[in-house]
């Protein structure tokens, strides 16, 4: 019963920014109302529908399109593409965008190399591809986030495609016919369950849209509290937002719904099931449209930043640097030992207990992956700064003594935001190591004489072990890589690397924090290829 409590407790600390988002929002005057609704929303939030929309039809593509290929058909470099298709989500969007503004600005070696072949000697003389435009962000964002969709795809037609693919073949059907009448429907709850995650990061991203000129809902919710210094107008915008998030997520409920399909254990035969050889031209176009996204999402950030970097190596030991790099691992390795504490009570709760406060908690606890940054840094911030101002008020008139911000000043606020984003991600994961312990494991301890609080330590934590620190090393990294909520909710004078890149980029200097950037796609590389390695035994 005291980890159901814990369970709650937890759930509480998520649920408090989303209450406050609402409270705020909605307590505050209600012209503020009518301006963010006729002023700006109508434009930001029709940007931020078209970005979701062509953005989630690009990372469909590549997605499903990749994931089929690799899975159902044989061709050249496919065994070195099925893992290398992953890299790219070790590319945060906004290095992505700094790195392709480079890459195609009009001193970059595209527009270099088309200037020498056509002769051209000024930009008045051709048009050429603007990367800061609305397209251009789709390019960034569909370039980096569309594994999310190739795994989920892979992973389905693995486990149930490829089956029903092989009985649809003795049928007589084409491989295409088998692809858009079986595979895609088969797998339609993966597509969504990708689409989804390719929306969230999409709405999360900041750096990359400002950076390209295309003003999102998540863009002014930013310029309105930090620029216009309004939290009122942008704890409002916050609301709308998340009405955005329930919308995304209703849908995704709604495209899943009734989409049952039972996974039988695979046979041996089934395993190997032999793949449609794709020889000649064929082959080589497969080839060409699983290497293209590995270019666009990877290669040219890497070649771009890793290039810059190269060149300023001496930066690695500049103080302002080594601050960010410590800043960096103190916040995000004290929110993955948070987290993983959280997750843990919220999982071991469920495990233990199986009522319905213990479920309606998990469910709460794991809404916060779903809040985009800046959305939760607003819903940090209030009921951190209430509690600093209570308390200092207390302090002044009993005994005289200004506390100042404890809490929503420092680096507390960062951690806190960084916690219930990523709980989820812990939660998952930790949920996965429990999956695999039988519960026998609980009985048996017991018959032997241990009490609860003995069987935890001496035989679940022991076995979970992989787990705890698989979790603590996803979220550790994802927070180092985290940029909106981190801008929001730092205090003066703290960078991360995050943070630092940003500002050299906000300057028109990415090239000067390329070695953060690469720090930061260093780090996202360990669980990419963790994955990568996954996928190579299952090929």
């Amino acid at each position: 019963m005291p980890a159901t409590w814990f369970a709650v407790a937890s759930a509480v600390v998520v649920a408090i920014p989303i209450l406050s988002i609402f409270v705020i929002g909605f307590g505050s005057d209600p012209d503020t109302w009518q301006h963010v609704l006729t002023n700006v929303v109508p434009r930001a939030g029709a940007r931020t529908f078209w970005l979701l929309l062509f953005t989630g039809i690009a990372t469909a593509i590549f997605g499903i399109g990749t994931a089929w290929l690799v899975t159902t058909c044989d061709f050249p470099m496919r065994r070195f593409l099925s893992p290398a298709l992953v890299l790219p989500l070790a590319i945060p969007s906004y290095l992505a965008a700094y790195a392709f503004g480079e890459f195609l600005d009009f001193t970059g070696p595209v527009q270099t190399a088309y200037r020498t072949i056509m002769g051209y000697r000024s930009a008045r003389d051709y048009s050429f591809f603007d990367i800061r435009s609305l397209p251009g962000a789709v390019l960034v964002m569909s370039a980096v986030l569309y594994p999310y969709v190739y795994l989920a795809c892979r992973s389905m037609f693995l486990m149930q495609g490829r089956a029903a693919a092989d009985v649809a073949r003795t049928l007589g059907a084409s491989p295409f016919r088998v692809f858009w009448k079986i595979q895609v429907p088969m797998a339609r709850p993966a597509i969504m369950i990708g689409l989804t995650l390719v929306m969230m990061e999409t709405l999360n991203d900041i750096g990359a849209v400002e950076y390209l000129g295309v003003q999102t809902l998540t863009f002014s919710i930013y310029d309105t509290w930090l620029n216009r210094g309004s939290l009122a107008g942008a704890a409002q915008i916050a609301c709308v937002m998340l009405i955005f998030v329930v919308g995304l997520l209703w849908i995704e409920r709604q495209a899943r719904k009734q989409q049952r399909f039972a996974t039988h254990k695979t046979t041996a035969m089934v395993a190997k099931a032999v793949r449609v050889r794709l020889g000649g031209v064929r082959g080589l176009l497969a080839t060409g449209f699983c290497i293209l996204p590995i270019i666009l999402g990877f290669c040219i950030p890497v070649t771009v930043l890793g290039g810059f970097s190269l060149r300023r190596l001496d930066e690695f030991l500049e103080p302002r640097l080594l601050d960010a790099l410590w800043h960096s691992v103190l916040v995000a390795g004290a929110a993955g030992i948070i987290t993983v504490i959280l997750a843990f009570l919220l999982t071991y709760a469920v495990r233990n207990d199986r009522s319905t406060l213990s479920r309606v908690a998990s469910r709460v606890a794991s809404l916060g992956y779903g809040i985009p940054g800046t959305v939760l840094g607003i819903g940090v911030l209030i009921p951190l700064a209430g509690f600093d101002n209570m308390l200092d008020g207390a302090l002044r008139q009993w005994i005289g003594i200004s506390t100042g911000l404890l809490l929503s000043g420092t680096g507390f606020a960062i951690v806190y935001a960084y916690s219930v984003r990523f709980l989820t991600m812990a939660e998952g994961t930790l949920d996965a190591g429990f999956q695999k312990l039988s519960p026998h494991l609980d009985m048996a301890a017991r018959t032997l004489g241990r009490n609860s609080r003995q069987t935890l330590w001496q035989i679940l934590l022991p076995n979970l072990k992989p787990a705890v620190l698989t979790a603590g090393l996803l979220v550790f990294i994802e927070a180092l890589k985290e940029l909106p909520a981190t801008i929001l909710l730092r205090p003066f004078n703290f960078n991360t690397l995050a943070t630092l890149v940003y500002e050299d980029a906000s300057r028109g200097m990415p090239q000067s924090a390329s070695v953060a950037a690469m720090i930061i796609i260093v780090a996202g590389l360990v669980p990419v290829v963790l994955v990568s390695r996954s996928l190579d035994r299952t090929s």
